[in-house]
């Protein structure tokens, strides 16, 4: 017998489902589960964001040897260098269109480079780690919410974090006055990085409205797209695209935005969570219901509409927007023409208004081709961000966790990697000596120092150590 299970709290669930199931679980006292859980899926919520933290791979240490050979004597240094860490990388996938990958797994890691090895043998290095994400995904810094790449256009694939360089074996500091070098080069660290990916659907126009005003109905009139079209608020939960195709080879991707209600900007209701994908579109079409069918007022409706675009980002009020008056076949003769209404009140701020019928397809044909001129004379290239957030600049150091403190006449320097440089660097030789204040300087600890008043010949204390600071 199939297992079998009481649906006890099904209403929770009927935001998420199509009219159909809903109805289906209303009359069902008992659902087999497999049944249950297809029906779930089916309608799952629309993945178009994710956070997650990825990392470069670390670069293999440089090797510290010599040569050892039978009748060989004093042989020379022959530590090789350590392989590339692997690099982090977004690739566009047109079979992909959400985010939902990323839902399950959040920390993604490049390999580390291998450290190098005796006898001049280079270390492996690392794998790079690519990542799928569908056309159209911005990638930002999670903390700044600065754009660090658009994956759209002919951005098809872009090295986020790139891998530490592996560092140099002792064979290459080996000179005339210092031929047995002692120290090598530790590879370069990996960069990490908080991101949140946002998918911004891309298409030349968008459909906004309040819910149920009929723009599923006119995307499914005017493109090949197939939404789900029902009676009930929010039953389209994703943004639906569809290609409008004119007969003179003029043509359009349309998408048709969910529903927005008042307060959507602060997060109110679902809205919220699609207005970002209408941050791509040139033109933007208004569909209100003049028929008035839910007794909502089509001036008020664009009128607050506007407010919430303009809430949620100002450029966006400021882009071309048509009105579609939507159900005229269902506008019934009274003491007022709710279509002359509508244009008295607009037309003469610029915004054309379209009389159109969803249904039978009145009026459609005249709006669409107003709306392919206006989107030729307004801009033919794709709508990209720009780059705002470079991981090489902000990310270059800031895997050197150190301190700088005075303690009585010294001042103290600790932290981890300045330990591990301290082990790797020959520091009775002039050209370790040298590499190592190059990586105080590189570090920012020497400006640090300075900012903490040190003044020449003052004594600097690490791990032991002590040096007279000079300029």
């Amino acid at each position: 017998m199939k297992e079998r299970v009481e649906i006890r709290s099904r209403f929770l669930f009927t935001r998420q489902l199509s009219k159909q199931n809903v109805k289906r679980l209303q009359e069902a006292d008992h659902v087999p589960t497999g049944a249950f859980l297809a029906i779930l899926r089916g309608n799952a919520m629309f993945a178009d964001r994710a956070k997650i933290f990825i990392r470069s791979g670390k670069g293999g240490d440089g090797h510290c040897s010599f040569r050892r050979e039978l009748y060989v004597a004093n042989g020379g240094p022959d530590g090789g260098d350590g392989g590339r860490g692997g690099d982090l990388i977004f690739e566009v996938d047109s079979g992909l269109n959400t985010l939902s990958d990323f839902r399950h797994k959040r920390k993604y890691a490049a390999g580390d480079g291998q450290e190098g090895g005796k006898r001049r043998c280079h270390g492996k290095d690392g794998n790079d780690m690519i990542l799928k994400v569908p056309e159209g995904t911005v990638i930002k810094e999670a903390n700044s919410q600065k754009v660090i790449a658009d994956m759209s256009g002919t951005n098809r694939r872009q090295v986020v974090l790139k891998g530490g360089k592996g560092g140099l074996g002792n064979q290459h500091f080996a000179t005339a006055t210092m031929q047995v070098p002692q120290y090598a080069q530790p590879g370069q660290p990996a960069k990490e990085l908080e991101v949140c990916l946002e998918l911004k659907v891309i298409a030349d126009v968008g459909l906004v409205g309040f819910p149920n005003v009929g723009k599923s109905t006119l995307l499914s009139k005017v493109t090949n797209a197939e939404p789900k079209i029902a009676n009930y608020h929010f039953t389209t939960l994703r943004p639906n695209l569809g290609v409008v195709d004119l007969e003179d080879g003029q043509g359009f991707v349309m998408a048709d935005i969910p529903g927005l209600i008042e307060g959507a900007s602060e997060g109110v209701g679902l809205g919220h969570e699609f207005l970002r994908h209408i941050e791509r579109t040139k033109l933007m079409i208004h569909v209100v219901d003049i028929a008035s069918t839910e007794g909502r007022d089509p001036v008020d409706d664009v009128y607050k509409i506007h407010a919430e675009l303009e809430a949620y980002n100002s450029e966006l009020a400021k882009r071309e927007q048509v009105i579609a008056a939507n159900k005229t076949d269902l506008i019934y003769p009274g003491d007022e023409d709710p279509v002359k209404r509508l244009k008295d009140e607009f037309e003469p701020k610029g915004i054309r208004v379209f009389p159109i019928s969803g249904v039978s397809g009145k009026g459609i044909r005249e709006m669409l081709y107003y709306v392919a001129e206006r989107l030729r004379v307004i801009d033919t290239g794709p709508m990209i961000f720009e780059q705002e957030y470079f991981p090489e600049e902000e990310l270059i150091y800031e895997n050197l966790p150190y301190t700088v403190e005075k303690d009585g006449e010294l001042y103290v320097v600790e932290g981890p990697k300045i330990e591990k440089m301290l082990g790797y660097t020959n520091l009775d030789s002039e050209k370790g000596f040298a590499f190592f204040q190059k990586f105080l300087s590189d570090t920012g600890i020497l400006e640090e120092l300075e900012q903490a008043g040190i003044q020449e010949g003052d004594t600097v204390k690490m791990y032991g150590l002590q040096f007279d600071y000079y300029k």
